[in-house]
């Protein structure tokens, strides 16, 4: 039986600017961090403690990165609170988190673009 999600990947076209992105914006930890070739690394970041992973993996060795956009959602205990310090920390959120029967939400983007859920 599945126990857990392992990681999943979001194509950037920087790997140092999504890592950025995602340790002091976000406030994400380096999991790991090994080279893959000459021009990029396998870098995993996750939430301090959390067991799934993303996976920065370079737009450049995937041909089809557009094809494979992911569909992420982070839950937190306080949406509030982690919204505020995300937009204080410069990510861009296309609204205010909002109240759903199935529980609150926000959408965010990272550097890239690519869209991600924060729900509470």
């Amino acid at each position: 039986m599945i126990q857990s999600i392992a990681t999943v990947a979001v194509y950037v076209e920087d790997q140092q600017k999504a890592l950025e992105f995602w340790t002091q914006k976000v406030g994400f930890e380096v999991v790991a961090n090994h080279p893959m070739g000459p021009n990029a690394n396998w870098i995993e970041v996750a939430p301090p403690g959390a067991q799934s992973r993303l996976v920065i993996y370079p737009k450049a060795m995937m041909p089809d990165w557009q094809e494979r956009k992911p569909s992420i959602v982070f839950e937190c205990h306080d949406i509030q609170g982690t919204y505020e310090q995300m937009v204080a920390n410069g990510v861009k959120f296309n609204d205010s988190p909002k109240a759903m029967s199935w529980g609150t939400y926000a959408t965010f983007e990272d550097i890239d673009g690519n869209e991600f859920l924060l729900k509470g």
